[in-house]
């Protein structure tokens, strides 16, 4: 056989980024062998003998001469089986078995089994994003041709085996999808209409908490809960993610790339919610922050642009909650390895939630059965940092026999999520699209400025409880927030002290 040439495009998966990868194919005349270069890992290594097997069993004829596969750009690391579809076409097109002419503006990905059949590969949608920014179309399993499909004015081909892949090729009117129904329709990442409302109503009593619960959703700010249990703080979470507004396109995109990029199939529940992701206490660094091999998103990005709440906040291993600093102030997760940089973006909402003490049935210390060391080693578990990057920290106390049993009248909570859509147009009118929870020193200069009245008050807190400069910056950030809520008037005194109010716990702790 003389030599020939095949040159095929896929897409790696770096972070929520897909970096385009070049499957140049070689065969030439020799001894027969099949290797694979371009910086692969073992699972790319191995694709060897899956595309191989997968091509004999498909009814095609593996070339008996020597076979060389570069995956370029050399420079980027290679995982996982998303090249095998790809180099199995690349081969049949070499020798001649499959035309060429579609493979210039088409994009290609898929993990073979032994008998051609195709698995289901991670960030389908990030590949189908950049594809339809080159101008090119996109195969993928069939069982990712729903995600990928979410991107309008994108042409994208599901197949379920090899040779479905080569009758694409083979022929230029070859429907979506092959299984004999009408082709995926493209649905328009936009904000799903308003969801039902999760009532505040079921958590009986806790106004003080329910009022902190709307200013964090008013500004998107950290939130811990401090109270003893039964007492509704678990509750009350569950119903911050209901008070946001429903997310925007860009942050909906953002969202859907990163459950793509690990491994989520059913993104559907995403239009509907936003992110809410609880992770017990017993969870590891690389589970929270992302990591492993191959490198994954954690649970601070599946929780971007919505809610991670940690129940049991001092049960959490130390080293956990200390990798947490970066990612609440920076928003993204930056991993690094050897030969390898992932970044994850990591907007989320922190709301923890705690006991006053071990016992954490009685939250008063004449009473408390704990000693003042027990109390103290308890939330000595929460670094200083990490309190001091929490905006709100509000008292949740025990709901009394009255309370239980009252007829309390109803929460408008319409009312209330329309104030909190209100506050989110005005900031991001007034920040250059963001939240209060995201401006930076600068920007709380421009956005923040304070009468006398006020400024004298802040410099009085600043002194008698010894704040930090980011401290203080979360408390104008709060307080521009309160004032939102009334409409974006300027900071009042009664701003500022409504966002003292939510300090005076992590002065405490402290």
């Amino acid at each position: 056989m003389p030599n020939a040439t095949s040159t095929v495009f896929a897409r790696a998966l770096n972070g929520i980024d897909a970096p385009g990868i070049i499957v140049e194919t070689h065969i030439r005349g020799g001894l027969p062998g099949f290797s694979i270069v371009g910086l692969p890992e073992t699972a790319v290594r191995e694709a060897r003998d899956r595309v191989k097997s997968a091509i004999l069993n498909s009814g095609f004829s593996f070339p008996k001469v020597r076979v060389t596969v570069n995956l370029a750009p050399a420079d980027i690391p290679k995982e996982g089986g998303r090249f095998d579809l790809g180099i199995a076409i690349g081969i049949l097109c070499a020798s001649r078995q499959l035309p060429t002419t579609r493979l210039a503006h088409m994009e290609i990905l898929g993990e073979l089994g032994l008998r051609g059949d195709v698995r289901p590969v991670r960030g389908a949608l990030s590949a189908a994003i950049d594809a339809n920014t080159c101008g090119r179309s996109l195969m993928v399993p069939v069982q990712n041709l729903g995600e990928a499909s979410l991107l309008p004015a994108n042409t994208v081909y599901g197949v379920h085996n090899l040779l479905d892949a080569c009758r694409i090729l083979n022929n230029t009117d070859i429907p979506a999808n092959l299984d004999g129904t009408p082709p995926v329709p493209h649905v328009l990442l936009k904000p799903a209409p308003d969801k039902a409302i999760i009532c505040l109503d079921d958590v009986k009593g806790q106004f003080a908490a329910k009022r902190a619960l709307v200013v964090a959703a008013a500004g998107g700010h950290h939130l811990l809960m401090i109270g003893p249990p039964g007492c509704g703080k678990t509750m009350l979470a569950l119903r911050l993610n209901n008070l946001l507004p429903a997310p925007q396109e860009k942050e909906l995109a953002e969202i859907v790339k990163i459950h793509s990029a690990a491994g989520y199939s059913d993104l559907s529940e995403l239009f509907v919610n936003r992110p809410f992701r609880s992770p017990h206490h017993s969870a590891s660094t690389a589970s929270i922050t992302g990591g492993g091999r191959p490198i994954m998103p954690g649970e601070t990005s599946l929780a971007h642009r919505g809610v991670l709440f940690l129940d049991e906040l001092p049960e959490f291993n130390r080293q956990v909650l200390e990798s947490l600093r970066e990612p609440m102030e920076s928003r993204e997760v930056m991993i690094t390895r050897a030969n390898s940089r992932v970044r994850y973006p990591a907007a989320f909402q922190l709301v923890a939630a705690m006991n006053p003490c071990p016992v954490g049935r009685t939250c008063n210390e004449n009473t408390c059965l704990c000693s003042t060391e027990q109390r103290r080693r308890y939330n000595a578990k929460i670094s200083a940092p990490i309190l001091d990057r929490i905006d709100i920290h509000v008292q949740v106390e025990p709901v009394s026999e009255q309370e239980l049993f009252a007829n309390s009248p109803l929460t408008e909570e319409s009312e209330i999520r329309e104030n909190i859509v209100n506050a989110h147009s005005i900031q991001r009118r007034r920040n250059v699209d963001l939240l209060n929870s995201e401006l930076s020193a600068r920007q709380l200069n421009l956005h923040c400025a304070l009468d006398a009245g006020t400024r004298k008050l802040l410099k009085h807190a600043i002194s008698r409880f010894e704040l930090s400069a980011r401290a203080c910056h979360r408390l104008l950030k709060v307080s521009r927030t309160i004032a939102d809520l009334e409409q974006g008037c300027q900071i009042k005194e009664r701003h500022m002290s409504e966002a003292l109010s939510y300090r005076q716990a992590a002065v405490q702790q402290s």
